[in-house]
């Protein structure tokens, strides 16, 4: 066994490391998961997205009425957190208007607006040729622009894809998020579909009589489960069955003409296999936690719990490397699904697994009995110098200390839109973080989810707050992060235990007004954003108090 590492030249080393409050993070923490409503434990539609675009700031766009011949605005920035609130940057061109736009809840990227149409998003890889820039091309539509359109104008998820579809068609794909290409799960109180975006490469502009994307969708069934971890899930595509996929006009023609795919070989075309690049293992891993976690018995999923091989942390020549072919575009969960369920896996550290950055052998410590233990500074969230000095190698867990948000939304066909979708946001870490929740009904959220300076630190901000508790657990993270949850939890608790009961009276409330309904929702959810920032004051506190350096 190696010989153990001082717990004393690890204290202090991961203190106050803010990376993830500056613009710039990677583009790789965006993990979707989407369960039909067959799927769910309550018969709702489920779609969740964590993400690692900068803006973090939560807030409600109205719906709007606008006059005839107007032209929308198609903007580049929208994700920059150092411009003020409601800013979405720089002008590239302009759209049709519309009459009337929606409602929708805005961050980073939008996210559900008053018609319980909810749009979760994951940055995916694409082939290099495909990579197109505002330096190489017109192409003008990011996909957050893409998805605030649809939101302004669509109740329905088929309605919004082939709106975001013509969008691309039309405007040209545009990146915003490094190089990468975008797949969205887009769903209702009814349905769900996967849409894949890749771009067109250099060269592009609007007068070459050329789709200037190339997309895809599929529908998700009702009666299954999927999971998005930075990657391409769409297989085979059945383009005559329209009702369940839907295709760019070029969805097969770029490939051919590009030599990716030849239909006189005999072989299909699977379109995971053509557009995207061969798979890495941050993405396998979560395709692999997903699918043996919610669909155990569906195949023989490599093993990858630590019981079997403690060192296997360690040793990745003798890790199976599988092929991308073993994870279906989605399957039947074995139990049904509830929000409780999506919230965990949002939070999972790959704990128990070859994947759990706290089971590395640099953590050990002697347990003054002559063996080891594991140093109390374990922690799954070290940053990239702790790893340097350790040599730990980089793991990507599904929760990130580097992100900046994330929500499940709740959309539940039985109750009025208002009331029906809930959109359940986190704010930095998920795993240090609570869920509170945004009716679909609300006109506004609480001013310390609005509030966020990435060059300032502020107790007004929940952000802030939220993110300077998590930096405080690196200094004793194994404890830390207990008192953390046990602080956390009769707040969280007490939010899911009043969930009936508060949709019970806005309820009796819409019958009778729709406007008092989401007076009252507004007041009970801008409330309960309002008690985080005081809470995670008082968990601060605690964590200094009790992890200060003046203890031995």
């Amino acid at each position: 066994m190696k010989k153990p590492i001082s717990a004393l030249a690890l204290i202090g080393l991961s203190v106050f490391i803010l990376a993830a409050c500056l613009p710039g993070a990677d583009d790789e923490g965006c993990t979707v998961i989407a369960v039909g409503k067959k799927a769910s434990a309550d018969g709702s539609v489920i779609l969740s997205h964590t993400d690692a675009g900068p803006d973090s700031r939560i807030f409600v766009v109205p719906a709007a009425r606008h006059e005839p011949n107007a032209k929308a605005p198609v903007h580049w920035g929208i994700q920059d957190p150092s411009r003020p609130l409601r800013d979405d940057g720089e002008v590239l061109g302009t759209i049709p208007q519309v009459s009337e736009t929606y409602a929708y809840i805005h961050s980073a990227y939008p996210h559900m607006n008053e018609h319980q149409l909810a749009i979760a998003e994951s940055t995916i890889n694409q082939r290099p040729e495909l990579v197109a820039t505002r330096e190489n091309g017109k192409q003008i539509m990011t996909v957050e622009q893409a998805e605030i359109f649809a939101l302004q104008r669509c109740k329905k998820a088929r309605a919004a894809v082939e709106l975001i579809g013509a969008l691309m068609e039309t405007y040209g794909f545009l990146p915003s998020s490094g190089d990468g290409a975008e797949d969205l799960v887009i769903g209702d109180p009814d349905e769900a579909w996967v849409m894949e975006i890749f771009g067109v490469g250099p060269g592009w502009t609007p007068d070459s009589g050329k789709p200037g994307a190339i997309w895809a969708a599929q529908r998700l069934g009702d009666d299954q489960a999927l999971v998005i971890p930075n990657w391409s899930i769409i297989k085979e595509i059945r383009a005559e069955d329209r009702e369940n996929f839907m295709v760019s006009a070029n969805y097969m023609r770029e490939a051919i003409e590009r030599g990716w795919y030849d239909p006189a070989a005999g072989r299909p075309f699977i379109w995971q296999d053509v557009y995207a690049p061969l798979p890495v293992e941050f993405a396998t891993s979560r395709f692999w936690l997903f699918y043996s976690t919610f669909m155990p018995s569906r195949a023989q999923w490599p093993q990858r719990k630590l019981e079997q091989n403690p060192m296997a942390t360690i040793n990745p020549y003798h890790q199976i490397v599988e092929p991308l072919s073993l994870y279906p575009f989605s399957a039947v969960p074995e139990k049904k699904i509830s929000l409780a369920d999506v919230i965990a896996f949002q939070r999972s550290v790959f704990a128990g697994t070859i994947y759990d950055f706290t089971a590395q052998p640099q953590w050990l410590v002697s347990d003054g009995k002559g063996g080891s233990k594991v140093s109390p500074l374990a922690t799954p969230f070290p940053g990239s110098e702790l790893r340097a000095l350790l040599k730990l190698s980089n793991r990507r867990p599904v929760a990130r200390h580097r992100g900046h948000y994330g929500m499940v939304c709740q959309l539940r066909s039985w109750l009025p839109a208002a009331v029906g979708g809930v959109y359940w946001v986190y704010q930095d870490n998920p795993y240090i973080s609570p869920y509170v929740p945004v009716y679909a009904g609300c006109t506004d959220t609480g001013p310390s989810y609005q509030e966020f300076d990435p060059e300032k630190y502020s107790d007004r901000s929940a952000r802030w707050t939220i993110d300077m508790v998590d930096n405080l657990c690196n200094l004793r993270f194994q404890d830390a992060s207990r008192e953390v949850q046990a602080l956390r939890r009769p707040f969280e608790d007490r939010i899911f235990a009043d969930q009936e009961k508060i949709e019970k009276e806005a309820l009796r409330l819409h019958g009778a007004d729709p406007r008092r309904a989401r007076a009252f929702l507004t007041r009970y959810c801008r409330g309960l954003m309002e008690q985080v920032p005081p809470l995670y004051i008082a968990i601060r506190n605690r964590l200094i108090t009790l992890f200060t350096n003046n203890r031995e």
